[in-house]
């Protein structure tokens, strides 16, 4: 199986170092330093017990690698936009395109029934480009659960996790998913299959949504966010409006809002990736996190004030600083997007 990792990067390059571990045919598109140092010495991964070193076909054009069989894309919501039609090169008739990343995902109604079947997200996907350039029908959903950071170019530190949640968008079995799934599992990482991916994806945004933002706006740790009474609150109500949107939708929450709020408060002082991104002075992820939330919200006239007054909050917050990226075809006035049947 050929597998190309489009985004080498943290969760990206994990990836690649275990999955070519396992036996399986990696390549990877990466960028700057990093794709340099790749190239020169191998990617490197540094876990608790050893450090492993794997050498890989690198480039920073898909053009150089081929057709391949399954395509991860691990960047972030915003990158994979601006990335859609270089993918291409990578793509054959059969090829599976992995999207590896948080939040609500483009292709999120497609392979559902009813009226909302096919409809396309403006605050993800703006002008169909990734619905056009890769095709709903190609996509395998995927939770990333692994928490992973780039320590210098071509290293690559793994903190802890090896799960991934995996599933279908049309919520059938198929033959590439239990392939992808067990090339995972060749490379000692740890898939969980799903009926319905949406349901992982659901849990997994319950928390980034208000637990992201929060922090970036209070510059407080995930243990802080989640016991201290006031930001507790918020972040409740917040998920709780979430809830019944996803609800609504049809997913199933498999557990409580205060379990999971407790769940993130014991992982302890944590600052979280939206955190880690303002220090830095990288784009936001806030649209697929937040944004396209208050969108299904008023897809299925649901009133979100607590989510739009933290999505307000953060939105100005990262323009003033200058780390919300925009994308051209979207308004800049939220209440003027519209969904947009196929």
């Amino acid at each position: 199986m050929k597998i190309c990792i489009y985004g080498a990067g943290a969760i990206g390059g994990y990836m690649g170092v275990m999955l070519k571990r396992g036996g399986l045919d990696v390549s990877l598109v990466a960028r700057g330093a990093h794709l340099e140092a790749i190239k020169a010495k191998g990617l490197t991964l540094v876990t608790k017990t050893e450090t492993i070193t794997e050498e890989m076909p690198a480039s920073r054009d898909p053009r150089d690698l081929g057709r391949q069989d399954v395509v991860i894309i691990a960047l972030k919501a915003h990158q994979a936009w601006e990335a859609a039609e270089e993918l291409k090169p990578l793509l054959g008739p059969q090829t599976a395109v992995v999207t590896a990343q948080n939040g609500v995902p483009w292709w999120y109604f497609h392979g559902l029934e009813g009226p909302h079947a096919d409809l396309r997200l403006r605050s993800v996907d703006p002008g169909d480009r990734q619905w056009n350039a890769i095709g709903p029908e190609r996509v395998i959903g995927c939770t990333v659960y692994p928490a992973t950071e780039i320590t210098e170019p071509g290293v690559i530190k793994h903190i802890y996790g090896d799960q991934f949640g995996l599933g279908e968008p049309n919520r059938q079995e198929s033959e590439r998913l239990t392939r992808f799934a067990d090339a995972l599992t060749a490379g000692g990482m740890k898939p969980r299959l799903f009926s319905d991916i949406r349901d992982d994806i659901w849990l997994k945004l319950w928390g980034n949504l208000c637990f992201n933002p929060i922090s970036a706006l209070t510059h407080a740790t995930l243990d802080i966010v989640a016991t201290e009474p006031g930001t507790r609150a918020l972040a409740r109500n917040m998920m709780l409006e979430a809830q019944e949107i996803g609800e609504t939708l049809g997913a199933r929450f498999r557990v409580d809002v205060d379990r999971r709020i407790d769940g993130a408060a014991g992982v302890g002082a944590h600052r979280t990736s939206m955190l880690q991104d303002l220090d830095k002075g990288r784009p936001l992820e806030i649209d697929a996190l937040l944004t396209a939330v208050q969108e299904m919200g008023r897809l299925v006239k649901l009133h979100t004030p607590y989510i739009d007054a933290v999505l307000g909050l953060v939105q100005q917050m990262g323009r003033a600083k200058g780390v919300y990226p925009t994308f051209p075809e979207q308004s800049s006035v939220v209440d003027d997007r519209q969904l947009v049947a196929s």
